[in-house]
């Protein structure tokens, strides 16, 4: 399995960097009562106390869970630094679902009064695990990914080691931070060992957890095919079954003409000697892995991996 870096790139594949911060209004800088005032006429959105988003759109929690972290640093006196799913949302790493408590580090109890939507990890973070982003202070991508992947299940964390790696962190470093004997280590390194930079979104990572789970062979990401139309690449693959697996969101057939694309592709990959299995958040495992398997060698023999059940 890949070792993190050097690995393949398609063309125009999407580049992680640190999320853009939303605008965040706060009490402190305007009078209670016109703040208040302005919450009710021009329908802001409150995000966490005190603080809120401007207009009346639509919020995804990813932005949600960015403004409640903006708030609570301007709030907080004492020094800081966001930690776990919240440092992985400002370094702009991909997660399956957006934090639902602001995470920070802190060597202080005080600060401030008790929030309910603040999880605090109390003590002292080695300035060399800590970093600056867009003007907050955060752990670093090593240490996020260590933090996010000792409590989060398999799925999860995978999703965002696989970003990490892709967005520059070093997979030794980040293991050098899984200590032994720390709650949940064990199934970190696990996972750890599992994850590929070239995964390029959540629902890639869960696709191949499927298929690693089942004791398949571990498949390959960002597949490289040469055809008679010219090079195309797929999600991931087992290429010495021949066999590539594409992941299909509704994004990405937006117009007749994707489909008339994707349609001469496939017929491409197909002359090329490649089968293809087509995955949507609807698929369910044993039908991905019975589809999988229909392509494996007659004497192979899945050799299933109970570590990545949890």
């Amino acid at each position: 399995m890949r070792k993190g870096g050097g690995v393949a790139r398609r063309p125009h594949a999407p580049v992680l960097a640190p999320a853009t911060l939303p605008a965040v209004l706060l009490a402190r800088d305007h009078p209670d009562a016109a703040l208040g005032a302005r919450a009710r006429r021009d329908g802001l959105t409150r995000v966490a106390r005190g603080a809120y988003l401007p207009g009346d759109g639509p919020r995804g929690p990813r932005e949600a869970a960015l403004a409640r972290i903006v708030a609570v640093h301007h709030r907080l006196t004492s020094p800081h630094w966001f930690s776990h799913g919240s440092a992985a949302l400002v370094h702009g790493l991909r997660t399956w679902q957006a934090p639902g408590l602001t995470h920070l580090r802190t060597a202080a109890k005080g600060g401030t009064r008790r929030d309910p939507q603040v999880h605090r990890h109390l003590g002292p973070v080695p300035a060399e695990l800590t970093a600056q982003v867009n003007g907050l202070p955060v752990t670093t991508l090593a240490l996020t990914a260590a933090d996010c992947a000792r409590p989060l299940p398999a799925r999860d964390a995978l999703v965002v080691l696989d970003a990490a790696l892709a967005a520059g962190a070093e997979r030794d470093l980040v293991g050098a931070l899984l200590v032994a004997g720390g709650p949940g280590v064990r199934r970190a390194r696990t996972v750890l060992r599992y994850a590929d930079p070239g995964a390029e979104s959540p629902q890639e990572t869960a696709t191949r957890l499927v298929l690693l789970r089942a004791g398949l062979p571990v498949p390959t990401t960002q597949v490289r095919v040469s055809t008679a139309l010219g090079t195309f690449w797929a999600d991931l693959g087992i290429p010495q079954w021949r066999l590539l697996i594409e992941y299909d969101g509704r994004a990405k057939y937006a117009t007749p003409d994707d489909l008339y694309a994707e349609k001469r592709r496939q017929d491409a990959i197909t002359a090329a000697g490649y089968a293809m299995v087509r995955v949507t958040s609807l698929t369910p495992p044993q039908t991905l892995i019975a589809q999988a398997m229909a392509h494996a060698p007659a004497d192979f023999r899945p050799l299933p991996r109970p570590e990545l059940n949890f």
